[in-house]
């Protein structure tokens, strides 16, 4: 079913989702692949003639993508490929030196990626993927058919409407216990059971509902194993909604081109998707620090200034300054000029907040008004997305608030260049990042420069868009960080993301969460959000609470329609400093844990099913996550400072108590203001730094272990990996390191049985 507005329509969306065709009564136009016969074959891949029950004649292709890995493509044309495939930039698939296509002389056919396998029957059709032991992990469904021998779910085919092709589609058994997440950043609970996403990149509205600014083609499952969908396409998930036992897959693609990854872990799966994509850009480490913005309001170079001096002077850790909206002249936004009233010397500024230690960054758009003097410039050249009739496509892109605006062309090359031609002198100004907001918006009915449809640009718009504002500003710096609200498949090539306009309340606080874990299961960890929430003024106690989860999030940024400067809070600025010391005290750990997530895929933000995939509970308790491996972060999504967090296996360190807990139960838990519920796991050693002012991994690192048994921790930074190994020996711990840092000191925490001293080897 395509996307649906509102009964009541109190919103709406400038580029909401083309809506399918929809075949009249009698029609037919629902095929399914009932037989196939072997065309070609080698090493790695099979291709296939198949026939249809409606007697088409399609293509299907089957064939190793790299270990555990196994494409599957089904088109009419068998060099057909997705029609958003150059934006998306997917790698080519990987060679496997174990791969084998088999044929049998019994009508069916094995390929062999390793660690994942698929079975072909041919008549009748069937595909199923397995271990290699030949225990099945997912495998298409075999139709359900009413009383009357009418489908029920959609089978392996496509479907037609006024005799033209509309959209392919698969469908997969799922078991009645089976856990489902990814899909991008879903602000919908975890498992995705029982709901419908479509791929389609909408503004939000709030970050509570299914509407999503970053959507991602891509699944995991509890059962162990992945599922990638190549399109740029609204392409549609039923999710066991419609039928419990079936998951139901529509590409209004010109072909089905999909994935099936291998696990068994979700680590694992989001290591292969990796090398179908990329891995993860690891943003520069200052980054890491905290980014306080100026708010949604008029801001002026005396404000900055002062602003930089009291996060000075009252001794708050901060690393980034954030310019909003209004570093330009209101009615110039995207012109990318400061405001020459309020800011008549940016480069004396930019000057004086270097010295202080501060990095800038500057909010934009690719929306410009049209009546910019710089939208008749763009609109000369040509750098414009078109409408149907060749002109200029000037879409209502801010909902009503702000003037109809031009949407810079990203597939045209002139316009591209021009765009970073904006940019540059900034750059070169010293502005060290900018946020790229927005993009959701181009309309379905747009034509762009290179021929393609607004349908088919909509939700890759964002990743050209982002790659030009990187391409630049690594050229300037030698990073590409940005810090992208909207995001697709393979945006993990963008180094930061953050949740886009959230609510001021408890509850879109426990949604952002939900969006995070989602997020980090889509392949990108290094990810954010709007520490206090974005709409409106924040009690006290949530501002803290909100603070403290932006504080253990992979990056951190206050920002809101309002001001989100500690010190406006006067009554909680305390709280919710110590917040940001503690980050800082935890850089190394932090700054480690997204060293190793750059390298392996795997989230910094971890939803308890990365680390324990075999326990249900897991997939399903999503407002809470682990902070790299050791830290168990459990914000506090209510006023009332009590909640219920879920404990895995093992034993758990309350970091403020000492108290040590048994795991795989729920415990309440109840914490004064100025605590988030933390946990260690039992054993850890976490590397944290004395000074609580700086990003940087000091020469010489203190560890802290709690529970003081057998740990090991690691250490990356520049300068290489230490790693401190920990073993006991009755009343003492003994710690041997390796690598470039230094072990200074131990301390040992207050936890029941932990040994008395500690010696550094």
């Amino acid at each position: 079913m395509p996307y649906r507005p509102p009964l009541v329509a109190h919103e709406y969306f400038v580029a909401d989702p083309p809506e399918l065709p929809v075949r009249v009564p009698g029609e037919g136009g629902l095929s399914a692949i009932t037989s196939a016969e072997l065309v070609a074959a080698d090493a790695a891949e099979v291709m296939l003639k198949a026939v249809t029950s409606a007697e088409e004649t399609l293509v299907v292709q089957v064939g190793v993508a790299g270990e555990g890995v196994i494409r599957v493509r089904l088109s009419e044309d068998a060099t057909a490929r997705p029609r958003s495939e150059g934006a998306i930039s997917l790698v080519s698939p990987r060679a496997y030196q174990g791969a084998r296509a088999e044929v049998g002389t019994d009508g069916t056919i094995v390929i062999d990626a390793g660690s994942l396998r698929a079975e072909i029957a041919l008549a009748p059709w069937h595909l199923r993927f397995t271990d290699p032991a030949g225990t099945t992990l997912v495998e298409q469904d075999r139709g359900h058919t009413d009383i009357s021998g009418r489908l029920r779910t959609l089978p392996f085919g496509r479907s037609s409407a006024g005799g033209t092709p509309v959209a392919y589609h698969e469908s997969f058994t799922a078991a009645p216990d089976e856990a489902f997440s990814g899909f991008g950043e879903s602000f919908t609970r975890l498992d995705k059971r029982g709901q419908r996403p479509v791929m389609w990149n909408f503004d939000a509205f709030g970050a509570e509902s299914q509407r999503a600014y970053k959507n991602v083609p891509l699944y995991l499952s509890s059962r162990g194993y992945g599922v990638l969908v190549d399109s740029g396409a609204p392409t549609e998930f039923d999710v066991c909604q419609s039928t419990h036992s079936v998951v139901q897959i529509v590409v209004p693609d010109d072909v089905m081109d999909y994935y099936v990854i291998a696990g068994p872990t979700p680590s694992e799966v989001l290591d292969r998707y990796d090398l179908l994509t990329c891995r993860p850009s690891l943003p520069p480490k200052w980054a890491f620090g905290t980014w306080i913005s100026s708010g949604f309001c008029v801001d002026n170079q005396e404000r900055v200034l002062a602003r930089a001096r009291t996060i000075r002077e009252r001794g708050i850790p901060c690393d980034v300054l954030h310019l909003d909206t209004y570093w330009q002249a209101d009615g110039h936004w995207s012109e990318m000029r400061w405001d020459p009233a309020n800011f008549p010397d940016p480069d004396a500024m930019l000057a004086e907040l270097a010295g202080m230690g501060f990095k800038v960054c500057l909010w934009m758009n690719p929306y410009i008004s049209h009546l910019s003097p710089t939208f008749r410039e763009a609109s000369e050249a040509g750098y414009f997305l078109k409408n149907q009739a060749g002109q200029v496509y000037v879409a209502d892109c801010w909902h009503g608030s702000f003037p109809a605006c031009g949407i810079v062309d990203f597939t045209n090359p002139a316009a591209v260049e021009w765009f970073k031609g904006l940019l540059r002198p900034l750059l070169r100004q010293g502005v060290a990042v900018f946020k790229t907001d927005f993009a959701e918006g181009v309309p379905a009915d747009a034509v762009a420069c290179n021929g393609m449809s607004g349908a088919d640009l909509h939700n890759v718009y964002t990743l050209l868009f982002n790659d030009a504002v990187a391409e630049v500003t690594r050229e300037a710096h030698g990073h590409n960080l940005v810090w992208a609200r909207s995001s697709y498949l393979g945006g993990q090539r963008h180094s930061a993301q953050w949740g886009g306009d959230t609510y001021t309340s408890y509850p879109a606080m426990g949604s952002t969460i939900r969006g995070g874990l989602a997020h980090g299961l889509s392949g990108v960890p290094f990810w954010s959000h709007d520490a206090g929430g974005f709409t409106g003024r924040p009690s006290d106690d949530l501002y803290v609470r909100w603070t403290q989860f932006g504080a253990l999030s992979p990056l951190l940024r206050l920002h809101g329609t309002t001001t989100r400067e500690p010190w406006e809070f006067p009554e909680v600025e305390e709280q919710a400093v110590a917040a940001l010391k503690l980050r800082y005290r935890l850089m190394p750990y932090i700054y480690s844990a997204a060293v190793e997530a750059a390298r392996t895929g795997a989230p910094m933000m971890r939803a308890m099913c990365v680390d324990f995939p075999d326990d249900p509970v897991a997939w399903q308790a999503d407002l809470q996550y682990l902070l790299g491996r050791d830290l168990l972060v459990a914000p506090m999504t209510a006023p009332e400072g009590t909640r219920q967090v879920y404990l895995p296996r093992g034993r758990w360190v309350d970091y403020w108590t000492a108290e040590v807990l048994e795991g795989s139960r729920y415990v309440t838990v109840a914490k004064p203001l100025d605590q988030i519920p933390l946990f260690v796991r039992h054993g850890a050693l976490i590397p944290v730094a004395r000074q609580h002012d700086t990003v940087d991994v000091p020469a010489e690192i203190t560890l802290v272990a709690f529970g003081g048994g057998d740990g090991t921790a690691e250490i990356h930074d520049a300068d290489g990996v230490t790693i401190a190994v920990a073993t006991r020996d009755g009343a003492e711990l003994r710690v041997a390191v390796t690598g470039p840092k230094r072990v200074t000191g131990v301390e040992i925490a207050p936890v029941t049985g932990a040994p008395t001293r500690a010696v550094i080897l």
